[in-house]
C-alpha cells in the first residue's frame, strides 16, 4: 500500500491552489497563439475552433491540476524529510 505524507497532502493542497491561479494567464496566453493562427474563416471553420478551444481548455486544466499537485506534494513531502 502506497504511504501518504501529511506534509505532502498539503504540498499537494497548495500545488492545486497554485495551479488554479496559473490557469487563466496560461490559457490566455495559448488561446491567443491559436486564435492569431486561425483567420476569420467560415461559419464552421469558427465552430470547428470553438469545439477545439473547449477541448484544449480541459486538457490544459487537467495537465496544469496535475502537474502543480504532483510538485507541490513531491516538495512537501521532500521538506518533511
Amino acid at each position: 500500500m502506497m504511504d501518504l505524507s501529511l506534509a505532502g497532502l498539503i504540498g499537494a493542497v497548495i500545488g492545486t491552489i497554485v495551479a488554479a491561479l496559473a490557469y487563466v494567464p496560461l490559457l490566455t496566453f495559448v488561446e491567443r497563439r491559436l486564435r492569431s493562427r486561425v483567420s476569420a474563416g467560415s461559419a464552421e471553420e469558427r465552430e470547428s475552433f470553438e469545439q477545439e478551444a473547449s477541448l484544449l481548455r480541459r486538457a490544459v486544466l487537467a495537465v496544469d491540476i496535475i502537474v502543480f499537485a504532483g510538485i507541490g506534494y513531491w516538495l512537501g513531502a521532500m521538506m518533511a524529510d
